[in-house]
């Protein structure tokens, strides 16, 4: 039976030393922190929750206008449709406007296996060979022909999200088959699997700089929608960890 779970949670950072959110305090003759200075609620945690975190992202993407407003940063949706894409930070030397009224909301990933366990998938334009590459395991996985990326859409939607609830789906999945790069929930919030263990995401946009032992036995809360799990085990190749900074 697949396993509901509400609200955002913490996430994580690969081999990374987290770094505290610390608080801001008054100080004499020092400058009060503005909207612009404080992190944007534009990252996406494992969960697939629009959360407010320092740090900067491997991959952006977007799932429609999520903001109101311009210059707002006030984001009011947690999706618009089944289309929740990952593109490349750069294609084409395209910009597009953080805020715009009229535009989708910009959201930004720790790394491409955060990307997939939030129910992302590679966009069909900017990342095109990462598509195509997806979309060939997903049809090794159900023995199937190729989906088409509405197909695509629909089938991680079904596996990510309980629209009846509006709450996240996650799945009972065996610890013993489960592959690098998913994610997992643990009591603490959603974890990496890396080998023998689990390493936490943080509620900081990074990875904790220790992993905990994976249980040998039993069965997980697995985050990353099922049918990514397939295309795992059949070898899908994943971006893991932070971006150098710069």
């Amino acid at each position: 039976m697949p396993i509901l779970v509400r609200g955002a949670l913490p996430d994580r950072a690969v081999g990374a030393t987290p770094k505290p959110l610390g608080r801001f305090r008054s100080v004499p003759g020092a400058k009060v922190p503005s909207m612009t200075t404080l992190p944007a609620r534009n990252r996406v945690s494992p969960l697939g929750d629009v959360v407010a975190a320092p740090g900067r992202g491997a991959w952006t993407g977007n799932r429609g206008r999520l903001h109101e407003g311009s210059g707002t940063r006030e984001v009011r949706r947690h999706h618009v449709g089944r289309a929740w894409i990952t593109c490349a930070l750069t294609f084409r030397d395209r910009r597009v406007r953080q805020w715009d009224p009229g535009h989708y909301t910009p959201l930004f990933f720790l790394d491409e296996a955060a990307s997939f366990a939030a129910g992302h998938r590679p966009c069909a334009e900017c990342r095109r060979p990462a598509f195509t590459a997806f979309r060939e395991l997903l049809a090794e996985v159900s023995g199937t022909e190729r989906l088409s990326a509405p197909e695509l859409d629909r089938l991680l939607h079904d596996e990510r999200w309980d629209p009846a609830r509006r709450a996240r789906r996650l799945h009972a999945y065996a610890w013993a088959d489960l592959p690098d790069g998913a994610f997992v929930l643990l009591d603490d919030g959603p974890a990496l699997v890396a080998g023998a263990g689990l390493v936490p995401w943080l509620a900081d946009n990074s990875y904790a700089a220790r992993p905990v032992p994976r249980p040998g036995t039993g069965r997980a809360r697995l985050v990353t929608p099922p049918s990514v799990v397939g295309a795992l085990r059949r070898g899908l190749s994943v971006q893991v960890g932070a971006p150098v900074p710069g």
